[in-house]
């Protein structure tokens, strides 16, 4: 199906919003996708590329396979997301490094205010089953924020498996892919090998987000195929547990000593900006609330740029 301008715009600024949200550990390209509508049309997308589109290309039917496999929105989508990835992971990784709680707290309004505005919109028809489906999601994605970070071996078998797991949490709203690798003590690895263009490290990461990527979407496919509704419910309710993710003020609760002999934390809790300001430093608080806010707003910005057509 062909795109007009404005709707290729729409989807490739979706793509931009995605990529820049997998940057940044706690959030998920899968949520942004989740928030401007396009996230049942990008996992049967992703999910139809494979061996019956394959057999199309072969057999000559190349227009066919690229129908079967929404080429269009693909690319539109995609575009956006590599975009997003060459132009801001320096800019993100400064801001990480530099201004953390600001830029947390921006994707935390932002989040907070989606998940709430996904919850009383859907709602309407769930049945209790569905609400416990929701408290699961939400139980699920808090246990998954307060685990304790490891240190994996960097190297081939790592770095693949790094990909695999990123990959599959970042098609899932609400869980970060970024933010396992930060657990896995794989994210900045992974970052400095795309910052200095180690091509291996890249490579064997993108090998193993291919693999992840063909197996899981699949497997989303089939759930929202099946049980829609129930899918959908359990994902709403990864969207509000991951706010526990990006709390920008943390306590640390426990530390390490990396490769490299720098301290670094592998555990913490959330807290309040004065217990921060107590027990950790400055804790930006005007600056932080400005970020919360303007992420809240930014949701009415993306649930209307550029409406698509499914």
């Amino acid at each position: 199906m062909s795109l007009s301008r404005h709707h290729w715009l729409g989807l490739y600024l979706r793509g931009i919003a995605m990529g820049a949200a997998d940057l940044v550990p706690g959030v998920s390209g899968g949520t942004i996708a989740l928030i401007t509508g396009i996230y049942d049309r990008f996992i049967t997308a992703i999910a139809s590329v494979g061996i019956d589109a394959l057999r199309m290309v072969l057999s000559g039917k190349v227009k066919d396979a690229w129908a079967h496999v929404d080429g269009n929105f693909l690319v539109a989508v995609g575009a956006g997301i590599l975009s997003s990835v060459v132009a801001l992971a320096s800019l993100l990784n400064w801001l990480l490094l530099n201004y953390p709680l600001p830029l947390w707290a921006l994707f935390c309004g932002l989040i907070l205010a989606s998940a709430i505005h996904l919850f009383y919109t859907s709602r309407i028809d769930w049945t209790g089953r569905d609400y416990a489906l929701w408290l699961t999601g939400v139980g699920v994605a808090t246990v998954i924020g307060l685990m304790q970070a490891t240190q994996l071996p960097v190297g081939p078998i790592s770095i693949f498996f790094a990909g695999t797991v990123a990959i599959s949490a970042m098609l899932l709203p609400g869980i970060s892919g970024s933010f396992l690798l930060l657990i896995m003590g794989m994210y900045q690895p992974v970052i400095s090998a795309l910052v200095k263009v180690d091509l291996t490290t890249v490579g064997l990461f993108e090998l193993g987000c291919l693999c992840g990527l063909l197996v899981f979407s699949r497997l989303l496919k089939a759930l929202l195929a099946r049980a829609q509704r129930a899918t959908m419910a359990v994902l709403y309710g990864f969207l509000l547990g991951s706010v526990i993710m990006l709390w920008p003020w943390q306590q640390p609760i426990a530390s390490i000593v990396d490769r490299h002999g720098e301290n670094r934390v592998v555990q913490s809790v959330p807290v309040l900006p004065q217990t921060y300001q107590e027990m950790v430093g400055e804790p930006m608080l005007w600056l932080c609330l400005l970020a919360f806010a303007l992420g809240a707003g930014l949701v009415s910005l993306l649930l209307s740029v550029g409406s698509v057509e499914h």
